[in-house]
């Protein structure tokens, strides 16, 4: 019987879209002009203290933070429902004192109230650090926004509301700013005090939104250092997928089944738990692996996802998961025994290698285990170099890592040139992972962009044609995004909606190199292997994808703490020969990529 543990179950998406309504509706009550007469004003005399900005301000704030909780309700984080059930008791105390809210009142009521009966169903865990962090950035950020507030608020003060203000007037006008209350100073103008007002508000609204998401962000595991027992299973069962070995990637954690027989390698990004291929080891006991996986998510409240599996892979995922599949594209594999250059399908290859090889190039293929230390540096500092982007990308179909000993049965293919001096000078590289005892998996392909085009062609040829010398009888090569829809909306015959698709391909490749790939495959006539993308719902899909662009590198957010942490334990030399690689960097064009 499959396991739905990865679907979210029914009460916490309601009571996810329920707050973010209350959230929205607190809001309304707090801004629009309408809704502002309250019956706090009959109680006042009685209360010292209270009047309507306290009650718009607690609006304001509580309804702003309902939808901030909102998502991690959804995804039944514990800490959400904590805040939420305290900020909809509050919430109903305010709408139930307020003209026209009694509707509002009577739904915050009870949901907080439905929160309480399904306390159970809200057991996500959350980051352990998370408060730690979200303490530290409510003390340091709102410390910055108080001592902005104050200098908003000084500047404005001495040129409208006189001079003498004294600077307890200015605290409190700053306490009651940052949460949307009116303070005590006054302005001549209305605009001036609008802006001032809007100010303040943003400068806390920024402190809480911050510190909510740090309390509620997804967990964060270190990467589980399971590369032993991962080896060992992939010189058993290494050969049934081509993407196994990527498993190895130091970012990836590994969950294994409960007999030990099979593995997932996964990485956490933004919420989303990545697996990649199919699980490793013996298919009767992928189920257990999967289990184990999507238990994980259901703890952590993560989504999963799975990148690049097979057909058979993914038909695992859906029986035991749940899980639904979408094709991804095509997989191009060589078969080392039966490729040549021969025949006039390959007579553009074939022109193309003669060319480079007239014009002095040379390759060699060996094992990593082979080659001597300094030449493996000189290797990946190239590799380095020829790379097109600032950062390194891949994930599912890419191996993080060159050179490393752990690595020796890994092959490298390097293209030689002899300079006017007679030395040789490497000018391109393609780096290979083991599948199994009998064939490659493409991770890497760089080559020097100052030299002659089709030196990837010529680097292909020379694996395949070397191959059967290391007793390889298959070559995986690049993966081609939607292969298949590129095929067929060129053909005769094809409907309006698949040449719509097909040029909306075309398009998006001016930046994703989706076209450029499959045609670059498709000239070494391969047989393609389609692989799918495994994944909860529908609504998930957006934030998969998202996760997926991250992944590999396609996407990089911004994290400005960490890179300052970085940068603050650099060396000062080194502090400045980074500075000085960017800006040259800066000047240089685009100089390849990988797989």
């Amino acid at each position: 019987m499959p396991t739905l543990v990865a679907v979210k179950p029914r009460p916490a998406a309601v009571a996810g879209h329920t707050c973010l309504l209350i959230g929205l509706l607190d809001i309304a009550t707090a801004v629009l002009p309408h809704v502002r007469a309250t019956r706090i004003e009959r109680i006042a005399p009685y209360v010292p203290g209270l009047a309507d900005d306290i009650a718009r301000a607690a609006a304001l704030v509580s309804g702003l933070l309902l939808v901030l909780l909102a998502r991690g309700l959804r995804r039944r984080k514990r800490r959400a429902w904590e805040a939420a059930v305290a900020l909809l008791a509050v919430s109903a105390v305010i709408q139930g004192l307020r003209h026209h809210a009694f509707v509002a009142a009577a739904v915050s009521a009870l949901l907080c109230a439905g929160l309480v009966v399904f306390r159970g169903e809200f057991r996500a865990l959350g980051d352990p650090r998370g408060r730690l962090r979200a303490l530290s950035n409510l003390v340091v950020l709102g410390t910055l926004s108080f001592g902005l507030g104050l200098l908003i608020v000084g500047v404005r003060a001495g040129d409208e509301a006189g001079r003498g203000i004294s600077f307890t007037d200015r605290v409190q006008q700053v306490a009651y700013g940052l949460v949307g209350m009116s303070g005590p100073l006054t302005y001549a103008s209305d605009r001036v005090g609008d802006a001032v007002h809007l100010s303040l508000l943003a400068l806390g609204l920024v402190t809480a939104a911050t510190t909510t998401y740090l309390v509620l962000r997804p967990v964060r595991l270190a990467p589980a250092d399971g590369s032993d027992r991962l080896r060992a299973l992939l010189d058993r069962e290494g050969r049934r997928d081509s993407l196994g070995y990527f498993a190895l990637r130091g970012d990836k954690s590994v969950l294994f089944s409960p007999t030990g027989k099979a593995a997932i390698g996964y990485r956490v990004v933004s919420g989303v738990a990545l697996a990649g291929g199919d699980p490793i080891g013996d298919p009767e006991a992928w189920p257990g692996a999967i289990k184990e996986f999507l238990g994980q998510c259901d703890r952590h409240a993560w989504t999963p996802a799975v990148m690049g599996c097979s057909e058979l892979g993914g038909q695992v995922w859906i029986r035991e998961g749940g899980l639904r599949a979408l094709e991804l594209g095509d997989e191009a594999i060589v078969d080392c025994a039966s490729f040549t250059l021969a025949g006039r399908s390959m007579r553009n290859v074939r022109q193309m290698v003669h060319r480079i090889e007239r014009a002095g190039y040379s390759c060699r293929t060996r094992y990593v285990r082979d080659l001597a230390d300094v030449e493996k540096q000189r290797l990946r500092e190239a590799a380095a170099a020829w790379r097109g982007s600032a950062t390194e990308r891949g994930f599912s179909m890419a191996l993080g890592r060159f050179g490393d000993p752990a690595d020796g049965d890994c092959v490298v293919v390097t293209a030689h040139q002899k300079d006017a001096d007679g030395d040789e000078q490497v000018r391109a590289l393609l780096h290979f992972v083991p599948w199994g005892d009998d064939g490659l998996s493409l991770d890497l392909m760089r080559r020097d962009r100052t030299a002659e085009p089709g030196l990837n062609e010529l680097l292909i040829v020379a694996a395949l044609r070397d191959a059967p010398g290391l007793g390889i009888t298959r070559v995986s090569l690049n993966f081609a995004v939607f292969r298949a829809a590129l095929a067929r909306g060129e053909r005769l015959g094809a409907g309006p909606v698949l040449r719509v698709w097909r040029a909306l391909l075309v398009f998006v490749s001016r930046w994703f190199q989706i076209e450029s790939l499959y045609k670059f495959n498709a000239k070494f006539r391969p047989e393609w292997q389609p692989r799918f993308v495994v994944y909860p719902a529908a609504r998930d899909l957006p934030r998969i994808a998202l996760a997926c662009l991250q992944a590999e590198a396609f996407v990089v957010l911004p994290r400005p703490a960490e890179r300052l942490r970085q940068w603050a334990r650099r060396p000062l030399t080194r502090r400045r020969a980074a500075g000085s690689a960017h800006r040259s960097a800066a000047l240089t064009p685009p100089t390849g990529g990988g797989r």
